[in-house]
C-alpha cells in the first residue's frame, strides 16, 4: 500500500533517518580548521618577529643616543673620521660606528651613528653636532 509520503512499512516502524557526518564532510572540516589555524601561526610567528625587532631596535637607539650624548657634551668638536665603539646593552652585544663629517659651516660637524649586530645593521641615526 502507498500512503502519501511513500510506500509504508508493514509493522508501521517508522523510517530510519541517517544522523552523523559523512567522511567527505569530516574531511572538508579538518581541512577548514588545518587552514585556520596555519593561518593562525603564521600571524602568532609575525607577531614574535615583530616585537622582537621592536627589543633590538629599541637598544640599538640606546647605543647610539648614547654616543651622541656623549659627543655632545663634550667641549670639544669632535675629529673628522670614523670610530667604532662596542655597546652592550642587556646580553646583547652591539656595534656603533660614529663617522664625522664636516659640514659648510665649520661650526659644526654631521654624525652619522649606524649600529650594528653580527648578522646585520639595526638602525641608522645622524645628527649635527656644534662646536658650543
Amino acid at each position: 500500500m502507498t500512503g502519501i509520503h511513500g510506500p509504508r512499512r508493514r509493522h508501521g516502524a517508522p523510517r530510519r533517518l541517517p544522523h552523523g557526518f559523512t567522511l567527505i564532510e569530516v574531511l572538508v572540516a579538518l581541512g577548514i580548521v588545518g587552514i585556520a589555524l596555519m593561518a593562525g601561526l603564521q600571524a602568532t610567528s609575525a607577531l614574535t618577529r615583530n616585537a622582537e625587532r621592536q627589543s633590538e631596535v629599541l637598544l640599538a637607539q640606546l647605543c647610539a643616543q648614547n654616543e651622541l650624548v656623549r659627543l655632545r657634551l663634550s667641549r670639544q668638536m669632535p675629529p673628522v673620521g670614523d670610530n667604532s665603539f662596542t655597546c652592550e646593552q642587556g646580553s646583547r652585544q652591539l656595534q656603533v660606528q660614529l663617522s664625522v663629517r664636516p659640514t659648510p659651516n665649520p661650526s659644526f660637524r654631521r654624525v652619522d651613528a649606524l649600529v650594528v649586530t653580527a648578522e646585520h645593521p639595526v638602525l641608522r641615526v645622524s645628527t649635527i653636532v656644534g662646536r658650543f
